[in-house]
């Protein structure tokens, strides 16, 4: 999402399937079989995805690239209506018949024996530090080990929630919004802010059949903006890391804007750093204590590149800290824009910034292991005219000692992703030496290289795309799926690119259509999918196709309406395969169905059939909040999801565009028992099957 200030398991539970049938699962006819694409296709399970693909793609016998199949026990639920707003009662999560949604944990539940926070005051960093925190955005559920076929597992877990951004006036109770820009600023302020930021890690369990949050547990922890950090790979410790605050460039304080996420098969959480820079202002032009011009030009040229300005995005923080003063600590803006790995099992361990993945506006971070063991980590970069990027680590992983994958992300190759017409496309290495990443061009080593990522995929000439978000993976056939979210500025004139020297300003460019974003003026976004040669998640070339257009049927221009086959949406953002091989999709637009989503409606979270392309709309969401964060029990029978900023943009009254979840609709929240409707606060909301059952199915 692109926010505006707006234990030791060696298994995988999300490989486990819920297959309710004698039949077996389509993991186990894959594994057993060793199935080719040819072969593959030629089975029943292929027929519909190779006419959802075209023929044309799986010709010739070089290659075997699973394509995903239907979904086993297929869809099972009738749309719900789109959200049009039109009474009080639509601010609200509305999921099918037979499915129940309540509110699991809110912004300022407690996650301690303390008490709650009461909405109806300021926030205070005293109160957030044991309290869930804000702008809930990616998460996952680390269940505990089983002991049996029903085993605690489905019962009992860690819940790790990213909280990506906050409103200001909210966390300080200050209204109108507009007041906001001209209060005084105190450092306290600020530092509430920075503490409702960063993750949250939250045993949860199923106590009396009703999911709820365990309070206390030893578990549960928060880690914010100012939580000590590490950092680790080939940028640490670089001249371009070190501050008067930490010499030594390895220790930053906090983690900021954590949007999306990953996890990694040794039971680490990743999270992503991704619009950090608004926090950061240049007051005056300058990089103080650069003595060197031509690094000062380099490092201002850096800013520019991912959009650190003067006053920032509004919060404000750089006047009463000056951490957030780019031009006073130039060097402290490249400790951000970075996947941090958490280990949500041991509440003592430090996190760590892992820099051999890359600095850029990362949203999400999605593993995929290959039948060597080998590891690729695929990663977005979300702001328009960006990239799409791999890492595959050194070092193969080892399933039966988690401790030997400590340090698994700290070596290995990162990507960028370049698509060809034809449906072919390559990946380029990003390593220092090769391709033109040298020190004439202004990368001196390789730390420079992952420190000045984004220049280094210009210099490379990779892809531009219409805002990389969500990457997922097809749980057996590693199929890859990405939402690409908009790009108004897509097919505009005058038409421009990139700079191959690193120069262009942050989303700043024009890029005309190509192979790949095929569409001018792409206000509602498309799926882009790719199928790795050999079926290798190391492999440097790779087939690809567009999954869906995104658009509204009723659309005055044709490019608009796109290509859906099901219920229509736009601004495709969070993606994630169950267990089964289904594809749910959730949306962020601006959610209060006007304009051009006058037909499409709210936000939504939706469910497709892969190999047909077949889209049905699960959950419509409160008003102008962001539908966003997805995870599940490994029976498939829980799923969580997060609802982020209901209300946004309100003007004079923080509950002018909604009051969720405080108005009690999808039952009592866990603050208070009771609607008190002081704020609209972002929550994580399970879902279940009444009478149980498999979600979906």
């Amino acid at each position: 999402m692109s926010s505006a200030l707006h234990p030791d398991r060696k298994t995988n539970p999300c490989r486990t399937s819920s297959n309710e049938s004698n039949n077996p699962s389509l993991h186990d006819l894959i594994e057993a079989r060793k199935l080719s694409r040819r072969t593959f296709l030629q089975g029943s399970l292929g027929i519909t995805a190779m006419a959802a693909f075209g023929g044309s793609l799986f010709d010739g016998l070089v290659k075997y690239a699973y394509a995903a199949p239907a979904p086993l026990n297929g869809i099972g639920f009738s749309s719900v209506p789109a959200n049009l707003y039109l009474s009080a009662g639509d601010d609200r999560v509305t999921v099918p018949a037979g499915y129940t949604a309540r509110v699991l944990a809110a912004w300022g539940d407690s996650l301690t024996d303390a008490p709650h926070w009461d909405s109806s005051g300021a926030m205070t960093e005293a109160i957030q530090l044991h309290t869930f925190g804000a702008h809930i955005d990616g998460m996952h559920l680390f269940p505990f080990p089983a002991t049996g076929a029903a085993g605690i597992a489905n019962t009992r877990g860690l819940l790790v929630t990213n909280h990506e951004y906050v409103d200001p006036p909210l966390v300080n109770n200050i209204t109108p919004a507009s007041g906001y820009a001209a209060a005084a600023i105190t450092l306290d302020m600020i530092r509430a802010q920075q503490a409702a930021h960063g993750i949250s890690v939250v045993e949860i369990w199923k106590k009396d059949g009703i999911w709820e949050v365990k309070r206390p547990s030893a578990f549960n922890r928060r880690i914010t903006g100012n939580t000590p950090c590490k950092l680790s790979g080939p940028a640490a410790g670089h001249d371009l890391m070190k501050t008067a605050a930490d010499p030594s460039g390895t220790k930053v304080l906090g983690t900021l804007n954590n949007c999306s996420n990953g996890y990694t098969p040794w039971d680490t959480y990743l999270t992503c750093e991704e619009n950090w820079n608004g926090y950061f202002s240049n007051e005056t032009g300058d990089a103080v204590g650069v003595s060197d011009p031509q690094q000062k030009q380099q490092i201002l040229a850096g800013q520019a590149r991912y959009g650190v300005a003067k006053g920032g995005s509004g919060y404000r923080w750089h006047e009463v800290d000056q951490r957030f003063r780019a031009d006073l600590n130039p060097n402290e803006p490249h400790r951000f824009g970075w996947v941090v790995e958490i280990d949500p099992w041991n509440p003592k361990s430090t996190p760590i910034k892992r820099t051999a993945l890359g600095r850029i506006k990362h949203e999400n971070a999605w593993s995929v292991v290959g039948a060597d063991n080998t590891v690729a980590i695929y990663m977005g970069d979300d702001e328009r005219n960006e990239y799409l990027y791999k890492f595959v680590c050194a070092n193969k992983y080892n399933p039966t000692n988690r401790a030997a994958n400590r340090d698994l992300l700290d070596s290995g190759t990162l990507f960028v992703a370049r698509f060809d017409a034809g449906g072919s496309g390559l990946w380029l290495p990003l390593t220092w030496g090769q391709n033109g990443l040298v020190p004439e061009n202004g990368f001196a080593d390789q730390a420079e290289v992952l420190i000045k990522t984004r220049q280094a995929a210009d210099r490379l000439g990779a892809t531009m795309m219409d805002r990389p978000e969500w990457i997922a993976s097809h749980p057996v056939t590693r199929e890859v799926y990405m939402t690409l979210t908009n790009n108004n500025r897509r097919g505009s004139s005058p038409p421009s690119g990139n700079n191959p020297d690193g120069t262009t300003g942050a989303g700043s460019a024009r890029p005309p259509v190509d192979a790949a974003n095929p569409r001018p003026d792409n206000r509602y976004g498309h799926i882009i999918r790719w199928r790795e040669s050999m079926g290798k998640v190391d492999a440097t070339d790779f087939e690809w196709d567009i999954f869906v257009e995104c658009g509204d049927k009723l659309a005055s221009q044709p490019h608009h309406r796109g290509n859906i086959i099901g219920d229509d949406y736009g601004a495709p953002d969070g993606l994630w395969f169950d267990q089964d091989g289904r594809l749910w999709i959730e949306t962020d637009q601006i959610g209060n169905a006007t304009g051009d989503w006058a037909n499409i409606g709210g936000n939504v979270m939706l469910c497709a059939d892969p190999s047909t392309g077949e889209t049905r709309r699960f959950l419509t969401a409160p008003k102008n909040c962001e539908v966003t964060g997805v995870t599940h029990t490994p029976d498939g029978k829980t799923l969580l999801i997060g609802i982020q900023h209901p209300g946004e943009d309100w003007q004079t009254h923080y509950t002018e565009n909604s009051t969720w979840p405080d108005s009690g609709i999808n039952g009592p929240t866990t603050a208070s028992g009771s609607p008190s409707a002081f704020k609209p606060r972002s929550a994580v909301v399970v879902i279940t099957k009444d009478g149980g059952g498999v979600i979906g199915t």
